[in-house]
């Protein structure tokens, strides 16, 4: 793979590399993947999303479900609508608040798709740890919101505040939250981090894993010497953090993922941890820090645990294209496009393609939804009444 850097960025990487040296050297010579994994993608002004760099779209390093269409949006307003409904309904303000927004285009479909349905949002909130990308969503949503005169209210807070009623949002979030990395040998599981010799950032095995932290799988399951695989403590803390301040109402995120059988798969003997840069898969985790995104995949079977320990009433999983077609995507595409027209209409059926396909983003990304108190927002509605979240693989 050949990709050329300019001086800046070669000179942004090795500045960064040199930090998490130093703070390898005062660790004693190892850290934890975790910390790594955090200081490359969210040390401040050096890491991937806290230094200004292109990172969505084609000229970035990944492409999203929203870049993709607004199709996407679109149908997940089927699911958001009738817990909006129910909000407005008591009296309360009608508000969604999304993490990690990107450019703002999930957003701003969600906006768009309820303008067009005659429902006018109160609030929409982001929270968002990149600087570069919060200023892109402000303009983006900024703009969709002048062209249909809304009076929704957008807001860009540093968290989630306590006692949340409304619809919690996050679209390819958990995967980029620091997992730890462990590694089987001689029978036992030992944490493997990262350690700096001889100008280069190398895996090295720390010290065994305590028992009570591995999943049940990882205990009784026949594992072949070498075997490498990721734990998600912080992202099962955030999880349960979300799930604690949602007093009514219900969270909704799409990821790819698997549920923890499959996760711990024995053939699956390198993990999940991938970098990506300019739209290339990158094994090595260590190639250009700063500049490359660093991803796991979602153990759903544990993230569900999680929302559950904090009175979740309900958690719900399926695969995007199940849900996107249960949420009537394909009746949307109809909508805004004329089949009989091949110009119009060949964009919009390339990116359902993508979308639905198993061999795209239809089978690999799961959506994930938990309710939280929804009787009482919604007199005679379940979550199972919801389009898209019809029970389907219930957990």
């Amino acid at each position: 793979m050949d990709i050329t850097l300019t001086s800046l960025e070669t000179e942004h990487s090795e500045l960064l590399k040199a930090k998490i040296a130093s703070q390898i050297a005062s660790q004693g010579g190892w850290i934890p993947f975790s910390r790594y994994m955090e200081m490359a993608l969210y040390e401040p002004g050096m890491g991937y999303y806290s230094a200004g760099a292109h990172k969505l779209g084609p000229g970035g390093d990944f492409t999203t479900a929203p870049e993709l269409s607004p199709l996407f949006g679109a149908a997940i307003c089927s699911t958001l609508l009738p817990v909006l409904e129910g909000l407005k309904a008591q009296n309360l303000p009608t508000q969604i608040l999304e993490f990690g927004a990107g450019t703002g285009k999930l957003a701003s479909s969600i906006l768009t798709r309820l303008h067009d349905l005659n429902f006018t949002l109160d609030r929409y909130d982001i929270v968002e740890i990149s600087p570069d990308l919060a200023q892109r969503q402000q303009e983006h949503i900024s703009n969709t919101i002048l062209q249909f005169d809304s009076q929704t209210h957008c807001h860009w807070p540093s968290e989630l505040p306590k006692d949340f009623k409304g619809v919690i949002l996050a679209n390819e979030v958990i995967d980029a939250i620091p997992c730890d990395v462990i590694i089987y040998q001689n029978g036992f599981w030992y944490w493997y981090g990262v350690a700096f010799e001889n100008g280069k950032l190398l895996w090295k095995t720390g010290l065994p894993v305590e028992q009570n932290l591995l999943p049940e799988t990882l205990l009784s399951g026949n594992f072949s010497e070498g075997y490498v695989t990721e734990l998600h403590a912080p992202a099962n803390a955030w999880m349960r953090q979300v799930a604690k301040h949602l007093h009514s109402g219900l969270f909704l995120t799409l990821d790819y993922g698997f549920p923890e059988g499959e996760y711990y798969h024995p053939q699956r003997l390198e993990g999940t941890l991938m970098a990506h840069h300019r739209h290339h898969a990158i094994q090595d985790p260590f190639h250009l820090p700063g500049l490359c995104d660093l991803t796991t995949h979602v153990d759903w079977s544990q993230i569900a645990r999680a929302a559950l320990e904090e009175n979740a009433d309900d958690v719900y999983l399926t695969n995007q294209a199940a849900y996107l077609l249960d949420a009537g995507i394909g009746d949307i595409a109809l909508e805004i496009g004329d089949p009989s027209n091949p110009e119009m209409f060949l964009p919009i059926s390339n990116a359902l393609q993508k979308l639905l396909s198993e061999a795209e983003m239809g089978e690999l990304f799961k959506a994930f939804a938990f309710s939280k108190n929804l009787d009482g927002l919604l007199p005679g509605y379940t979550l199972e009444d919801l389009p898209g979240l019809r029970g389907r693989n219930r957990l």
